[in-house]
């Protein structure tokens, strides 16, 4: 089955939490018009400092001015979630702080060989080889990751979805219109 593709919002009008929120509903509902009754989750991660919001990379050299400019710096990265049900719509942002260590060129060029940077928000993952790149994170590292888990599961609990063992999401107790949907829009990315 086809997903829908989305052209993700880049409106500077909005706020960083404002544009995420925007861009994570818009996912779920199209995803939710196609897998009606079920539950859907979306979600949309961007990386901001001094008001500039920073989306995913247009290639390595777009990724290698990225990370220059994040190097030694502090920056946020929001992670907004709608999450659609049959009978619920919640949706939520997340905001940590990551500290970057300061980066040389051949730092970046190292990081670069483990990591593929263009599919990412700011152009880096905490999680692997981000201990090379970031020197501390202030808040939620799963949302630093793309997937705020302590209040996603929160919020999952709502409509009576728990993880049943480890961090591993199941239905507990849930109806017989809700089943597990697992589904992945491909950003069209849009930003700079």
């Amino acid at each position: 089955m086809a997903l829908p593709a989305i052209n993700e919002l880049a409106a500077a009008q909005l706020s960083l939490r404002e544009l995420t929120l925007a861009n994570a509903t818009r996912k779920a509902i199209a995803v939710a018009r196609i897998h009606r009754g079920r539950v859907v989750l979306a979600a949309d991660t961007l990386v901001a400092m001094e008001g500039g919001i920073m989306g995913k990379p247009r290639d390595l050299n777009h990724a290698r001015m990225i990370l220059r400019r994040l190097s030694g710096r502090t920056h946020d990265v929001c992670t907004a979630v709608c999450i659609i049900g049959p009978r619920a719509r919640i949706s939520f942002a997340e905001i940590s702080q990551v500290r970057f260590r300061k980066l040389t060129d051949s730092a970046i060029a190292s990081y670069f060989k483990v990591v593929n940077p263009v599919d990412k928000a700011g152009a880096y993952a905490v999680q692997g080889a981000g201990g090379s790149i970031i020197a501390e994170v202030k808040g939620s590292v799963t949302n630093v990751i793309g997937l705020p888990m302590e209040r996603t599961k929160e919020a999952l609990a709502q409509i009576n979805i728990r993880p049943l063992r480890g961090s591993r999401l199941q239905l507990y107790e849930a109806g017989p219109e809700l089943a597990q949907v697992h589904v992945s829009i491909p950003d069209k990315e849009t930003r700079q």
